[in-house]
């Protein structure tokens, strides 16, 4: 069944945002709600049919659940997929599904599980459901299927803080997401409390009591159109609550401090980090601009060092505010030209700066991704007015590991907040101790709302927790045996840990994880995951919820031993493969012209009958609807780029030197044989942009690319495209710094990411390409592509041992049936890289029938960046014989891998011993199955000679394809 992606945007409770005509006064996260649902490819939008929200109160926090059925008026299944910004502050505690008519609780999996699980189960149309954070603060949750006529139900929880409001606290609840509903049920459970009373843009709204310690209210549609806050008393002094999970006791502490109305010492010396990247566009920097007014005011004089954020740190000069008058700086930075991707170091702390401040997202992509350590005594003030766009939580960690906190805004009325933040001397905690408890962990530093929020885990029935801060006196709290049960201390104490955790999550990732997994948390680590049958969960190793338990347990204790059987049984078949290439490697090939074909062959029975010849495949003319972005193959093979090679042709008296690997037998130097010479196609866009860059001077291109950008600005084509015309025009550092737009495009999709590393790979930078494959591996742990990329990358960087390791990855995992013969190629490449590092590598743990070189004369290697795509590589050989899909053995011994039709490839071309002439190397889109990320396939070809030799020598060239039927001369071989 092909299903149909539903793009449904809720704002739910979740982005603390009311629309802006109902909240008085205006509410520091609020935003107008955008519409609730977008239905690409279906004929009818999925439509709302009931909404209930329940508040449940414990102590400052509160736990909201909002539980929504959705109905397809169309007449087939669609996939559903709610987009939803969190809140700083708040929380995923639970989601849930409707299986069978019932609600089936998520469990927590692993990120990259979640991904693979859902899409397999989704490919046999059957009811999973994934929750799981995107970059920023942002979620997304999709269900499978929405059946065509039909309903499904969801269930999401979040938790979060009260916020002050005068003498009591407020609960925003926005509702514009259920303006399609005929009512919203809601029920509000404060136990011990009056009914809450409500503001907002509605008439009265009757809260009766239900009997169990709660208060309900009915919405009509009517009334449902922007949204209400219930209000609350405040709790004047400290409060503390306790959870029991798993034998654990956790506590969480409520502490109500007063802001200072005193400044706190100012700097002399400030480091300013402007954050450039082309995401700066969607900042408020005219907020930016006036909050630093309000802060060079206060500085009087001042020495600022000006650093931009972008690809690449830049030293943009020294700057003097005297009497606050810092005009210069402030022309430079609105003078910014905010372009490429963001890497936030690359720069150098300078000692003699008191104070950074760090205007940014806090959206790092690209690099090295890490922060600079930050001198002894050093601050930071981190500033962010991007609201739920940006990644406040790793922003914030951040500051507040060096000293400072985040000031972050999304109206201008609260830029007045964030300035006496920035110049307060509020009251920062400076260390926390306990006897009888441990593993405390703040919420944050400073007071959030007027409240500071401590956790941590019980070692003794009671216990005294002391808080110090800076210039004031130590707070000691008692923690009784007697404390109020709360539903959410233990996960509060685990999300503040995983917060803390988040200022380096690369460093980090695995302590994040296990958190994240333990309490069920939705993380960049971590989803929650609902599935359909017991089965599943036992063919995935995914612990099921409490219900499925019991069945769970029996089937995995007849399913023990099993897995062991299954990966030796796999790595058999991949030695049987891998013998029948070796076989064919060690045969020698015929090297005269081919006897003519007799009038008819049978079909091969036998793996040794398959080397029997067959004859030349007719060479068919490109189909009529074709049309080729490239010059005509005939044309092209007058204007090919040439490039000398120095490697050449194998003698046989080198071939068993150069098959070991390494510390085996020792690869040789060989003979001197004829050399080879690799010609490659030049791609040359023929968008009007690309030709109005081609005719520019080198010195004007960059300025045009800016000229043209708002036309493409969510085009990746147009990125690569310019990044292209910049490289021949020898802009090198500009032609890297478009290309790393791409990086910002769309955070979380493989393909793209995909891509830009290939494009860094061609570009000869693999330092940038391999945390870009990492992150892929991360996205798609499930296709044993992302695994080969990374090898290969860390190959190109000379890092040799994580490069077979990676491979090695490749060849001994069980992949889907798809990616069938995607193993042996990488075990070539595996093998090369051992025999040719030049230093032994550790293969102790690799099966060593696996393990010999097979050196070849000539190869080339076809992949593309779309899924279900299905692409060919076609080698025509000086006899007139193409090596493709339907021909995959030909005279003289040339072989081609398996035929990938369903995604990436790759297809791989091997001749161990060639004949002298020209090999013409094609590609042929043959069709796809999915909507293509940049508007057209992009295929790479990497051509090799003396492939696993010392003397290997490659070439990579990127094309792209828009139509099918499309044929493209990539390039050729010429040996001498």
């Amino acid at each position: 069944m092909r299903s149909y992606v539903l793009h449904v945007c809720l704002l739910l409770g979740l982005s603390g945002a009311v629309a802006a005509q109902v909240m008085a006064p205006p509410d520091r996260g609020s935003v107008t709600a955008p519409p609730l649902m977008r239905a690409n490819g279906a004929e009818r939008p999925i439509v709302l049919e009931t909404a209930a929200v329940e508040v449940e109160l414990n102590g400052g926090l509160a736990q909201t659940t909002v539980e929504l059925s959705f109905r397809n008026p169309n007449a087939r299944a669609l996939e559903g997929e709610l987009q939803f910004p969190l809140h700083e502050g708040q929380q995923i505690s639970a989601f849930a599904l409707d299986i069978d008519g019932r609600m089936r609780a998520a469990v927590p999996v692993p990120k990259a599980q979640g991904q693979a699980v859902f899409e397999a189960i989704e490919r046999r149309g059957i009811d999973p459901a994934l929750l799981e954070k995107t970059e920023g603060n942002h979620f997304r949750l999709r269900v499978y299927p929405i059946p065509a006529q039909g309903t499904r139900r969801v269930r999401l929880s979040y938790v979060e803080a009260l916020r002050p409001d005068g003498d009591g606290r407020r609960l925003p609840l926005p509702l514009d997401y259920a303006r399609g509903a005929d009512a919203v049920e809601l029920r509000v459970l404060a136990r011990g409390a009056s009914a809450p009373r409500v503001d907002g843009g509605f008439g009265r709204i009757d809260f009766k009591r239900d009997g169990q310690g709660g208060y309900r209210a009915r919405i009509e549609r009517a009334q449902a159109g922007g949204g209400l806050s219930l209000r609350f008393a405040r709790a004047e002094s400290p409060q503390v609550y306790t959870q029991s999970v798993d034998g654990q006791h956790y506590f969480l502490a409520e502490v109500p401090l007063a802001a200072a109305a005193a400044r706190r010492a100012l700097p002399k010396r400030v480091g300013l980090l402007w954050d450039s990247s082309a995401s700066g566009r969607k900042r408020d920097q005219a907020g930016e601009l006036a909050l630093l007014d309000r802060y060079f005011a206060a500085l009087g004089d001042a020495q600022v060092r000006l650093i931009r954020l972008r690809d690449r740190a830049e030293d943009a000069g020294e700057f003097r505010v005297q009497g606050g008058d810092w005009r210069a700086l402030r022309e430079a930075l609105k003078a910014t030209v905010y372009d490429g991707a963001t890497d936030p170091g690359g720069w150098t702390p300078q000692a003699e700066v008191e104070e950074y401040l760090l205007v940014s997202d806090g959206l790092f992509n690209y690099g090295q991704r890490r922060f600079p350590e930050l001198g002894r005594g050093q601050r930071l003030y981190a500033i962010n007015s991007a609201g739920n766009a940006a990644d406040g939580a790793r922003l914030s960690a951040l500051a507040e590991g060096h000293g400072g906190r985040l000031i972050a805004w999304q109206t201008p009325g609260a830029i007045e907040d964030g300035a006496r933040e920035l110049l307060a001397a509020d009251a920062r905690l400076r260390d926390l101790e306990a006897l009888g408890a441990t593993d405390l962990v703040a919420e944050s530093a400073y007071p959030q709302g007027g409240v500071l929020r401590v956790a941590g885990r019980l070692t003794a029935p009671g216990a005294t927790l002391t808080l110090r801060f800076d210039g004031q006196a130590p707070l000691q709290l008692k923690i009784g045996a007697d404390a109020p049960d709360s539903a959410y201390a233990a996960r509060l104490w685990a999300g503040y840990r995983v917060r803390a955790l988040g200022a380096e999550p690369e460093l980090n990732r695995a302590a994040i994880a296990r958190l994240s997994q333990q309490f069920g948390l939705v993380t960049p680590e971590t989803s929650l995951l609902v599935l359909e049958a017991v089965a599943d969960y036992l063919q995935y190793d995914i612990l099921p919820p409490a219900e499925l338990r019991a069945e769970f347990d029996r089937l995995k204790s007849a399913q023990r031993g099993q897995r062991d059987e299954a990966r030796r049984s796999h790595l058999d078949a991949i030695a049987a493969q891998f013998e029948d290439t070796v076989q064919w490697w060690q045969k020698t090939w015929p090297k005269g012209r081919p006897p003519q074909p007799k009038p008819t062959i049978a079909a091969p029975t036998t793996e040794s009958d398959s080397y029997a010849y067959a004859p030349p495949m007719p060479m068919a003319a490109p189909a009529p609807s074709a049309v080729r972005e490239v010059a005509a193959a005939d044309a092209a093979s007058q204007s090919l780029d040439r490039v000398e090679v120095t490697g050449s042709r194998l003698r046989a008296e080198d071939l068993a030197a150069e098959a070991a690997p390494k510390g085996e037998a020792g690869a040789g130097d060989g003979g001197e044989g004829r050399g080879a010479t690799i010609a490659l196609q030049a791609w040359k866009p023929d968008s009007p942009y690309a030709a109005r860059l081609r005719k520019a001077t080198p010195e004007q291109a960059y300025a045009i690319y800016l000229d043209e950008r708002d036309g493409y600005a969510a085009s990746t084509a147009f990125y690569l495209d310019v990044a292209d015309v910049l490289l021949e025009k020898r802009q090198r550092a500009l032609a890297l710094r478009v290309l790393s737009n791409l990086a910002e495009l769309d955070l979380e999709n493989r393909h793209i990411l995909r891509v830009l590393g290939y494009r860094l790979l061609q570009a000869d930078e693999p330092t940038l390409a391999v945390p870009l494959f990492e992150r892929v591996v991360r996205l798609a742990e499930e296709e044993p592509q992302s695994f080969r990329d990374l090898g290969l990358a860390y190959a190109a960087a000379r890092d040799y041992q994580p490069a077979i390791d990676n491979l090695y990855q490749v060849v001994s995992r069980s992949w889907d049936s798809r990616f069938d013969g995607v193993a042996l190629i990488a075990l070539n490449e595996l093998n090369a890289i051992v025999a040719t590092s030049g230093r032994p590598l550790d293969t102790s743990a690799m099966d060593k029938r696996l393990l010999r070189n097979l050196p070849l004369d000539l190869r080339a290697v076809l992949s593309w960046d779309s899924d279900n795509s299905d692409m060919d590589l076609w080698v025509t050989d000086p006899n007139g014989e193409r090596c493709f899909y339907q021909h995959t053995l030909t005279y003289q011994g040339g072989r081609i891998s398996n035929d990938f039709t369903g995604g990436y490839g790759p297809e791989e071309f091997m001749l161990r011993d060639a004949k002298p002439g020209k090999y013409k190397v094609e590609a042929n889109f043959y069709g796809d199955r999915q909507q293509l990320v940049t508007g057209a396939t992009t295929l790479q070809l990497w051509l090799s000679t003396g492939f696993g030799t010392s003397r290997q020598q490659d070439q990579r060239v990127t094309l792209r394809l828009k139509q099918q039927s499309e044929t493209v001369l990539v390039g050729e071989f010429e040996v001498r």
